[in-house]
């Protein structure tokens, strides 16, 4: 249903998917840490039949290229890439439906491309400036990964090493109401075989070393900033987003047509619950 594809822009492979309807709101789906493309597989299938849709990896992750300098990495960055991907396929206007790193690049794209995202879904994060910023001893302990990430290379890339697969893991079940057996064979497969290369771990790592500071950089210069579009918020019932913070609170200041609801689950809720998460999205995009 799905034909993988890759499209070079400004310099730059892209790994993406296409598939679905022909007509109807472009629908682009994208990821979050340490994942691929390969979470959307149990979702997408559901909204082919009304929408083109594309899965696409981020700049460093999974079939996309893997610079060795930060710039790339930024979520502004990220986002002109991608926007411009779908300019690319012939979608000048589409609905963005993201998870964890995807979502701020998501949150990105919504704020500097207003005239072509028509809606955002921003699934279990809060704004990065909110949570770099306002940081608790709980946010702290329970999202390590982002400080430890980005120590200078190759500090965090040379302890992963000595096992991907147990870091990584760890990482899929630490935010929350998960177990390994809740994520789908091929998922997990898929997410195996992309941080098994080493040119990957260091671009994840480049991903956090980039949001400590171009992105917070970014984020402190448009404070007040909001979404112009409809925009929904999904978090993880069970999950550390909300246990820590009111997630729809911290987005209020951030958005101008907000819905929210919680889905049963914690941070990875996309993969665990895929039959929720999908009535979810359908549920708003039916609304608009």
């Amino acid at each position: 249903m799905f034909t993988p594809q890759t499209t070079e822009i400004d310099g730059l492979t892209l790994a993406y998917e296409t598939g679905g309807a022909p007509q109807g709101l472009p629908l682009l789906f994208l990821h979050g840490f340490p994942q691929t493309r390969a979470m959307w597989h149990p979702i997408a299938p559901a909204f082919a039949q009304d929408h083109p849709v594309i899965l696409a990896d981020l700049p460093g992750y999974g079939g996309s290229d893997k610079p060795h300098d930060l710039a790339p990495y930024s979520f502004r960055e990220m986002a002109r890439r991608l926007a411009a991907l779908m300019a690319h396929l012939g979608h000048e206007t589409f609905a963005v439906i993201s998870h964890d790193r995807g979502a701020r690049v998501a949150h990105r794209m919504a704020l500097d491309h207003p005239e072509r995202v028509k809606t955002v879904t921003l699934m279990d994060i809060v704004p990065t400036h909110t949570l770099l910023t306002d940081l608790e001893l709980r946010v702290a302990q329970s999202y390590y990964h982002w400080f430890f990430l980005a120590q200078p290379e190759p500090f965090p890339e040379s302890m992963i090493a000595a096992d991907p697969d147990a870091y990584y893991e760890s990482c899929l079940l630490g935010w929350g109401a998960a177990k390994l057996t809740d994520f789908h064979p091929d998922q997990i497969a898929a997410y195996r075989a992309a941080w098994a290369n080493p040119n990957t771990r260091r671009a994840m790592c480049n991903d956090y070393r980039t949001a400590l500071t171009l992105d917070l950089a970014d984020d402190e210069a448009d404070l007040g900033a909001r979404i112009q579009c409809p925009a929904q918020i999904l978090y993880g019932a069970r999950g550390a987003m909300a246990k820590l913070y009111d997630v729809p609170a911290t987005w209020a200041p951030k958005t101008t047509q907000m819905t929210h609801a919680a889905i049963p689950g914690g941070h990875f809720f996309p993969d665990t619950a895929p039959e929720e998460t999908t009535a979810a999205v359908q549920s708003f995009l039916r609304t608009l």
